[in-house]
């Protein structure tokens, strides 16, 4: 065992694996048998007591968890009392084998100062705020998982010696060649098979049942029959854009709109600007009397200045706005075309300016922007008529609470109504979330499935809006046997026809074995297929599973084995031949990689069913009891 440790202990899933044990243990409770304990326990571990409050508090805080992440689906596994019986036992195995570790890290001596403890409770994320140890966050999550500082302190005392305990083993994790191509070999390998099905859906089509048998198949699984809660709904719905088709327009509308927000219809100033950038001032300044003497503009631009861009163009800048009109250009002050400005200083040198041409500012005609202005006072006087019916609807819903009647009238429209109708198939003409949810929050239903009360106006996606009425509920509970009869007689048909094509299979399969299936399986009317070669896979069903855990066939022999597929179908597998895989060699390191990175759940079992091996463990008197 201690080779297989050392071969994955320094393994970083295995790390990962330990660093969440604190975690788990805050999550869980199972930390808990640190503290105390009682004379009526539920399990002893080398004399060790876990005590049956230990226990109750382990299973409440999973319970938690569970409730907290599966919501309103964990009532129904809280219900099984099958499940529930499992979970406790899965959380009693936890605490036995948190117990293990202690007791092996105690022996091996290994222990955690005061001083590191605070250091990983500092340094733990979900203590932080901003990257820095916020000790009020610390103190109020503590306290919320029902803990003391000091009893917190102390599972993470037990979570340092854990990680010690793993890193005890040491650094020295390898996989030697013929590993890995054993290995290889055997995850790559391929099998040729014959199938033979038992139809069971033609079985189930055969069987025969009883009102009896239904009646109680109906019993023992009554909380598989659940119904959810159903509705049915009276809803009124406005739209914005809809309402646009129903607004008329004049001139006058358009001519006044246009008035009022000429501003934005209006082109601004523009300025065409040249400029001649040079690296010194005294560069700048020499040019600058070299243009007032006569000079070409653009001539020197392209000689001399230093922007790139702009000297291909003789420095010209093209058309420039207020707005997209750099600093340096409004400094340079000019007011007349053909003006050249005084050396200016830029953030890229010195600048000589001219200014080319002006055009001024000028006003779209209405003729110009008619069909574009027409359109937005559409649409402005459709969303003002929309939030104007919106609150009208809202007033007339809200004080008329016995129907949708004055809703209607005061929208114009009939409301319509939808047929009964879950969660998980909701109609599509209601079914957006702020709707959804106002139906299923209990808000708007009445008392014993009677009308409840009109919602207010329930606004989606911005343009649309909703008024509901829930006209009808039934909450949920269990189906009637009635309701169900022809559901509850199929699945007893197919529990039937499963247990016959089992039984069924069993016999083929030992004829088979004893060389008598030839006959046996004509008597049955089944054949085997064609041949086919299976190979492994991620998501290997039970059939592929149970076809590479039959042994080699020997000398030729088929090896012949029982399964089923993933319709449920009984297989009968004839297993002709078995081929090693082959890996690339090239490939080969990264396998051998991939083989020593997953090795690290290997060491965790290893060292687990070990532990186990050499403990006295006995459960208390209530968990004895407990069907297992």
């Amino acid at each position: 065992m201690m080779d297989n440790l050392r071969a994955a202990a320094n393994n970083v899933v295995l790390k990962i694996i330990l660093a969440l044990i604190m975690l788990s243990f805050i999550l869980t409770g199972v930390g808990s048998y640190l503290i105390g304990g009682s004379n009526d326990f539920a399990a002893k571990v080398n004399g060790q007591e876990i005590s049956r409050a230990q226990l109750e508090q382990a299973v409440q805080s999973e319970r938690g968890r569970l409730q907290q992440q599966l919501g309103e689906q964990f009532s129904a596994l809280a219900a099984n009392e099958g499940y529930m019986l499992q979970l406790r036992q899965q959380v009693l195995g936890q605490l036995v084998n948190n117990m293990l570790l202690d007791q092996y890290a105690k022996k091996l001596g290994l222990t955690a100062s005061d001083e590191q403890v605070k250091d990983a409770i500092r340094q733990a994320p979900y203590f932080q705020t901003d990257n820095k140890f916020d000790n009020n966050k610390y103190l109020e999550l503590v306290n919320r998982m029902g803990y003391t500082p000091d009893q917190f302190a102390q599972l993470q005392r037990q979570q340092l010696i854990n990680q010690q305990l793993l890193q005890a083993f040491g650094d020295t994790g390898f996989v030697l060649p013929v590993e890995a191509q054993a290995m290889s070999e055997l995850i790559l390998q391929q099998r040729e098979v014959r199938l033979a099905t038992i139809d069971l859906k033609a079985l189930q089509a055969q069987q025969k049942v009883t009102d009896e048998e239904l009646k109680a198949y109906y019993d023992q699984n009554k909380n598989s029959f659940i119904a959810p809660e159903q509705m049915k709904v009276s809803f009124i719905v406005m739209d914005a854009a809809a309402m646009q088709d129903k607004i008329t327009l004049t001139e006058e509308d358009i001519a006044a709109y246009y008035e009022l927000h000429k501003s934005s219809y209006t082109q601004p100033e523009q300025r065409n600007y040249s400029v001649i950038q040079f690296k010194t001032e005294a560069e700048a300044k020499t040019a600058l009397d070299e243009l007032k003497k006569g000079a070409d503009f653009a001539a020197m631009a392209k000689e001399k200045s230093t922007d790139i861009i702009s000297r291909k163009n003789g420095g010209e800048l093209g058309w420039l706005e207020p707005d997209t009109t750099a600093d340096e250009l409004k400094q340079a002050n000019l007011n007349e075309k053909g003006q050249l400005s005084d050396v200016v200083k830029s953030s890229v040198g010195y600048l000589i300016v001219r200014l080319n041409d002006i055009k001024p500012a000028q006003v779209k005609p209405l003729s110009e922007v008619h069909d574009a202005l027409a359109k937005q006072v559409k649409q402005e006087k459709a969303v003002d008529a929309y939030y104007a019916l919106q609150q009208k609807v809202s007033e007339a819903a809200t004080s008329d609470n016995e129907s949708l009647a004055s809703a209607e009238e005061a929208a114009g429209a009939k409301a319509k109504q939808t047929g009964w109708f879950t969660r998980d198939a909701v109609p599509a003409e209601v079914n957006f979330k702020p709707v959804v949810q106002a139906i299923f929050d209990g808000g708007l239903v009445g008392e014993n499935g009677a009308p409840g009360s009109n919602s207010d106006v329930i606004t989606v996606d911005g343009d649309r809006a909703f008024v509901i009425r829930i006209d009808a509920h039934k909450p949920e509970g269990i189906q009637p046997f009635d309701q169900v009869r022809d559901q509850v007689a199929e699945l007893v048909k197919r529990q039937k026809a499963e247990q016959l094509a089992r039984v069924d299979g069993e016999k083929l399969l030992t004829a088979l074995k004893q060389g008598k299936g030839e006959d046996a399986m004509k008597a049955a009317g089944i054949t085997f297929g064609e041949k086919k070669a299976v190979s492994r896979a991620p998501d290997d069903d039970q059939l592929v599973q149970t076809i590479f855990a039959l042994a080699h066939p020997q000398k030729e022999q088929p090896v012949y084995g029982l399964s089923q597929d993933r319709q449920d179908n009984i297989v009968l597998i004839e297993l002709l031949s078995v081929t090693p895989g082959k890996l690339p060699e090239g490939e080969m390191k990264v396998f051998t990689a991939k083989m020593l990175e997953g090795a690290s759940g290997v060491t965790f079992d290893a060292l687990m069913a070990n532990l186990h091996k050499q403990a006295t463990i006995k459960m208390g008197p209530a968990e004895q009891q407990q069907p297992q």
